[in-house]
């Protein structure tokens, strides 16, 4: 049984493909497009889940969309009713993208895909559930899902069982978790939906001087998790800002512009709102316990990306077990989707994961030497092939000497984090290292943080109480920031990879031989991208960025391009697309 799942049309569209129940391929649009956060209708996507799997559209027996349009229209007019005049603006400018295109998904889908079978809609925070659950290593769960909105829901607890996930538990719009982070991302001076892990990167930096201010003034919660959102202080529902000059004034000074210098009160209202964050996951945590009375809790919904609070609620112990769905924002509810039509509509047995292996990520596009073989050739580019020992000792060496390693082998990961085949690697053991990624490789702020990725073997001898964190979705404390200055935060704590020969044989053996140099087994991993770009997804891609940056060395799976082998590239290399700032 081959099902499509689709998240679409709000932002980060994705598709993944499921044959007989196993997630075979799954890809976000923008990897292709190369417009970050993309929301269009994912057709690259699609394609290509189709032809990795040498399959057409005919042999397609169900597509799932994550989210039922209808109640979600009917929540945005109520909404608009309600704030009138106010939010004419806002309506005049989304009532023709929903009446020509997101209340006709079936219309849309089959023109798209020239598809004739049937379409099926789950409901979002649904879709988030399954998408947690069945990717989990779980027979049952209880299930906490934490975004801004789906169709109404805003935070929902369910419960999973075999073949089947029901919702317990909903809180509506707007009383919302998420929208109440990314107010503060903009009032910071970052972009909602995209700037949010930069609010949790600058936290660290601060105190919760403002946190009071806020519990007493903007939200409050109940034992049972309930928030209610003081909407006196906001503007979302009209549609043109996530605050209103009322927040300004309860903090006493004006947003930050964006680009605009970063001061210490930026700093304390960023961790403030962490902390408050982090105090109602925890709060909702205990009551899906109470609810549900299972030991094992999986996470989803764009929150479940703060591994921060994550790493918090590990520390409590309310659960013995816990899963982070890799790609839990929207993005990840393709997966969801797909999911509930295998299992919910189709009826079928459940086929629990290994999930001691990195397999929900590896899902996009590869490429074969012959490909890249003919991209360095019309660009007249030189390069060397090396055999994996060659490769690793070249590398590792490289790393040693302070060198900057672009890494493009296998499949594209699937999620908003690079894995270890889209990356930019390079040594933690220099204190300068993450300015000059940030401000050279990245063309970012300097206070973002790097994330380490370490030989799982040795990983809680590095990072306290880490045996196992494949997919960067949890925060360690570390008492080596002395060893690796660059990847440890300004809070002790860093966003841990774990990797075994297993889930990525060339990346291990790469930091294997780096620990027989420096005796360290950790290394900076960050995604192959500069600020704005989508991480990079093709061999064009790699090479724009490389030749664009300062990274030293470009490793295309066995080709080894250098620049000072290739001091002249193509113009073609050299010219940048326009990236929109996140």
């Amino acid at each position: 049984m081959n099902i499509i799942g689709i998240a679409a049309l709000y932002h980060d569209s994705s598709a993944c493909l499921l044959i007989d129940g196993k997630l075979k391929s799954a890809a976000q649009e923008e990897r292709f497009t190369r417009i970050k956060h993309d929301k269009s209708f994912p057709i690259n996507a699609i394609k290509f889940c189709l032809k990795q799997n040498d399959l057409v559209i005919d042999d397609i027996d169900l597509i799932v969309f994550y989210e039922k349009p209808f109640i979600k229209f009917d929540r945005i007019i109520n909404t608009l009713q309600y704030e009138a005049p106010f939010a004419f603006s806002f309506f005049r400018n989304s009532i023709l993208e929903w009446t020509k295109t997101k209340l006709w998904i079936p219309s849309l889908i089959k023109s798209k895909l020239a598809y004739k079978d049937k379409v099926i809609f789950s409901e979002h925070h649904e879709a988030h559930a399954a998408a947690s659950f069945f990717t989990s290593p779980f027979e049952e769960s209880a299930i906490l899902t934490i975004d801004g909105v789906g169709e109404k829901t805003c935070t929902s607890i369910a419960i999973g069982r075999g073949n089947t996930v029901t919702l317990l538990k909903e809180q509506h719009y707007p009383h919302s978790i998420g929208l109440l982070y990314s107010a503060f991302t903009q009032y910071c001076g970052f972009k909602v939906n995209s700037g949010e892990y930069k609010l949790m990167g600058l936290a660290p930096y601060g105190k919760p001087v403002y946190k009071q201010l806020i519990l007493d003034h903007i939200v409050s919660y109940s034992n049972e998790g309930v928030i209610e959102v003081n909407m006196n202080y906001f503007a979302f529902e009209r549609g043109i800002s996530t605050i209103n000059s009322n927040f300004c004034k309860l903090f006493g000074k004006d947003t930050r512009q964006p680009e605009a210098k970063m001061d210490a009160f930026y700093f304390d209202v960023a961790n403030s709102i962490q902390a408050v964050i982090e105090d109602i996951i925890i709060c909702l945590a205990n009551y899906a316990k109470q609810v549900t009375g299972l030991d094992n809790l999986c996470l989803s919904g764009g929150v479940a990306l703060n591994c921060k609070a994550n790493g918090e609620l590990i520390k409590q112990g309310i659960f013995k077990n816990f899963w982070v769905q890799p790609s839990a924002g929207d993005a990840g509810c393709a997966i969801g989707a797909a999911y509930l039509g295998y299992y919910h509509y189709s009826k079928q047995s459940r086929i629990i994961l290994d999930t001691t292996l990195n397999i929900q990520t590896y899902l996009g596009p590869s490429y074969s030497h012959d490909v890249i073989r003919t991209q360095l050739d019309t660009f007249n580019l030189k390069y060397n092939i090396l055999s994996d020992k060659e490769r690793s000792s070249y590398i590792a060496n490289a790393l040693s000497h302070k060198m900057i390693i672009g890494w493009f082998r296998g499949k594209m990961e699937f999620g908003p984090r690079a894995l270890g085949n889209r990356s930019i690697l390079a040594s933690p053991l220099f204190e300068d290292m993450k300015q000059y990624l940030n401000l050279r490789i990245k063309k970012r702020e300097g206070f973002r943080p790097f994330a380490p990725i370490v030989l799982e073997d040795f990983s809680d001898q590095w990072f306290e109480e880490c045996t196992m964190s494949k997919y960067m979705t949890y925060t360690y404390s570390s008492s080596r920031k002395e060893d690796i200055p660059s990847c440890i935060h300004e809070d002790g704590t860093a966003r841990v990879q774990t990797l075994s020969k297993a889930d990525n044989e060339a990346l291990y053996n790469v930091i294997t031989a780096f620990k027989t140099i420096t005796n360290c087994p950790v290394l900076i991993n960050t995604s192959f991208n500069v600020r704005g770009e989508p991480i990079v997804a093709s061999p064009l891609d790699a090479l724009k960025c490389f030749f664009q940056t300062d990274i030293d060395i470009l490793v295309l799976e066995d080709f080894v391009v250098t620049k000072t082998d290739n001091p002249n590239p193509s113009l073609t290399l050299l010219t940048p697309n326009y990236y929109e700032l996140d």
